[in-house]
């Protein structure tokens, strides 16, 4: 017979490998391959997805946005070369939403008729403006006019608005993207930093890179990508730095050196403009100081002489 600690010691062996026996065949019973463990997952969530939707109300805004886009679509307004037009005016505005073209299409439709029924209840219908009867459908006529301009100019504001924005905080963006180039991330990281790090103070050009770094990393061609940035931002600055980057893509010239450079410019660009405004105040003073402050001065300073003159005679 085994001594007593021989016995507990080979049944404690016993019973490990009895466990390890036991988990193995577990193992080889209930083991799937990875893709398929996925596929499964995948078809469960998108079960899931579909009766969510299914069950599901759609929003009031889904809904107004499905109006819209049915009477474009009858209308035949998304299609052709005018759609494509309105899609970059869009673009270039900052608005990059799939539904922002069915949006300006529709109140550019409706604004028209809208000013214009308005404009005919207030003057022919209620009367709240005393217009004189010959000229009621001529201020219609305004109403629907504006109507048509009204989008345009609001976009045409925004997109100069945008332009100036971006050319503005630029500076500052290319030195934070020379940090990132300089610590070792590649292009695309370094956009999806700069745009992480400017999200609270620069919304414009941080949508820029974020988007910019988004087509880095999923379109096959680079250089579209670095395009389409150009082509949003409508900006010399922008084009400017679209140049350094494709040049360094093809050529493998220092990223680092032509950022620092470029920021430099453009914040001298920037000071000589603040300087051109400067320059050009007292100019564009003189009018106001005429018509309000000079008549002021002269009341003041020949008031008592006129006053002891009339005092006198």
């Amino acid at each position: 017979m085994l001594p007593a600690w021989s016995e507990q010691n080979f049944t404690i062996v016993l019973a490990v490998a009895a466990f390890a026996a036991f988990w193995a065949l577990w193992l080889a019973v209930t083991w799937q391959p990875p893709m398929e463990a996925r596929l499964r997952a995948l078809r469960t969530r998108r079960m899931r997805t579909r009766s969510e939707q299914a069950g599901s109300r759609p929003s009031p805004k889904a809904a107004s946005i499905g109006f819209m886009r049915e009477i474009a679509d009858k209308l035949n307004l998304l299609r052709g070369a005018a759609a494509d037009q309105t899609t970059r005016k869009l673009r270039l505005a900052g608005f990059l939403s799939r539904d922002a073209s069915v949006i300006y299409v529709f109140v550019k439709l409706a604004l028209p008729l809208t000013l214009g029924f308005v404009m005919i209840f207030l003057t022919s219908v209620t009367g709240v403006l005393e217009v004189p009867e010959n000229l009621q459908l001529l201020t219609s006529m305004g109403g629907v006019l504006a109507g048509f301009l009204l989008p345009d100019l609001y976009i045409k504001n925004v997109t100069n608005k945008r332009r100036d924005i971006l050319n503005y905080v630029l500076p500052e963006g290319l030195d934070l993207l020379t940090i990132c180039v300089e610590a070792g991330l590649s292009i695309d990281a370094a956009f999806r930093r700069v745009s992480k790090e400017m999200a609270g103070s620069m919304p414009e050009l941080t949508a820029e890179f974020e988007m910019t770094a988004i087509e880095l990393t999923y379109l096959p061609d680079r250089q579209q990508a670095l395009e389409n940035m150009a082509e949003r931002s409508d900006s010399a600055a922008m084009a400017a730095l679209v140049n350094a980057l494709r040049q360094t893509e093809k050529y493998g010239t220092p990223l680092a050196n032509s950022l620092r450079i470029l920021s430099q410019e453009f914040r001298q660009t920037r000071a000589a403009k603040a300087e051109e405004k400067g320059a050009r105040m007292p100019a564009l003073m003189t009018v106001p100081l005429m018509i309000f402050i000079l008549p002021t001065l002269v009341t003041v300073l020949l008031a008592p002489a006129l006053m002891s003159i009339f005092s006198l005679t």
